[in-house]
């Protein structure tokens, strides 16, 4: 699959780095790795803003539609339309739903039937794919 901004893996390591992206930013974003849960920055962040790619600074989700699902790993219950791509994911012997984003095609994590209405959807995000905006008044 062919996104619009495209990188080589050390321009994205470069970017990341100046960024201060957590240690393990480049295998999540980069090569679909999962952070443990109950350890990202943003598993327990309850501010007011907006949830970006940390790899091209896309919008991906308000904060409002954040909810806490339990699972360890930052939840929400809708993405910024178009801001998000799907692609089948057939590892580990199942069959998931991988969510990246739509501009750089970096691995955020996995979108699941199981969230609140209206949607009934639950995107599990990786804290380390994520960087945050805080709302100004």
């Amino acid at each position: 699959m062919s996104y619009p901004i495209q990188k080589t893996d050390a321009e994205w390591q470069t970017l990341l780095q100046e960024k201060g992206a957590e240690p393990g930013a480049l295998q999540v974003t980069r090569h679909a790795a999962t952070e443990r849960p109950f350890t990202g920055k943003y598993e327990a962040h309850w501010a007011d803003g907006s949830y970006h790619c940390i790899c091209c600074g896309a919008k991906l989700f308000d904060a409002v539609t954040k909810f806490d699902a339990g699972c360890g790993w930052p939840s929400f219950s809708q993405a910024v339309p178009g801001a998000i791509a799907d692609i089948v994911d057939r590892s580990h012997g199942m069959v998931r739903t991988e969510t990246v984003c739509a501009q750089c095609g970096a691995h955020l994590g996995h979108v699941f039937e199981d969230g609140p209405a209206p949607t009934g959807l639950r995107y599990c995000m990786n804290s380390a794919s994520l960087d945050f905006t805080q709302k100004t008044p």
